[in-house]
């Protein structure tokens, strides 16, 4: 299952500052390697720091913003934790607009460590089951889900996992779960746009190419 292709695949990684550093990188890395596209969604343009636990970390390029993309524009969604990441995307309605109308188009969604904490806040969490950081199992809780205390949950079209330390459960569980469930549409609709435009423009040089010559006589 991990070595599953993930081409033809667009996966949104919605993050801010504070993202935790490992919990960004290393999925990335596991996406890209079989062949996702992997864009980096913030609430600014620019860059955003990671952290290495209480340290700072590491920077990365946003690709783009929370207000101006669509979430049927991707295939799948990784949300990674820390402790400040979260708590940033939780207070921002775009980010909870995004993430609540991913989950109503059907496409799977992969987070762990404090990333479930969005899901708390866009109110998705209500009769789920999911994984994460057990500081947080109390909102879970009180927002209707079920923690549990495991290296990693699959519940329909959710991943979950508790912290770093389940990485290798996390990063096995999210590439299989985006290989089964992703629509991998979104490139192949780019083609065919791409095709359709390329014979329009040759029908439009077949039907002036006669008005030419008409004008040269």
């Amino acid at each position: 299952m991990f070595r599953k292709t993930l081409k033809g695949i667009r996966v949104g990684v919605l993050a801010a500052d504070g993202f935790e550093q490992v919990e960004l990188t290393l999925p990335m890395r596991a996406l890209r390697k079989r062949g996702a596209q992997v864009d980096i969604i913030s609430l600014h343009k620019g860059r955003i720091r990671g952290m290495n636990l209480m340290y700072p970390g590491k920077k990365v390029r946003v690709d783009d913003t929370v207000d101006h993309v669509r979430p049927k524009d991707f295939d799948a969604l990784l949300i990674p934790g820390g402790f400040v990441n979260p708590d940033a995307l939780r207070q921002n309605q775009d980010a909870l607009d995004f993430v609540r109308e991913f989950n109503w188009l059907g496409r799977p969604i992969a987070t762990l460590c404090h990333g479930p904490w969005v899901l708390v806040s866009a109110g998705l969490v209500k009769g789920r089951k999911l994984a994460a950081w057990p500081g947080i199992k109390d909102d879970i809780r009180n927002a209707g889900g079920q923690w549990m205390d495991a290296s990693g949950v699959r519940d329909e079209l959710w991943f979950t996992s508790r912290g770093p330390h389940d990485m290798r459960h996390f990063l096995k569980g999210m590439v299989g779960l985006f290989a089964e469930k992703a629509p991998r549409n979104h490139l192949a609709q780019k083609r065919f746009r791409w095709g359709r435009w390329l014979f329009a423009a040759l029908l439009g040089m077949v039907a002036i190419r006669p008005v030419r010559t008409a004008l040269a006589r």
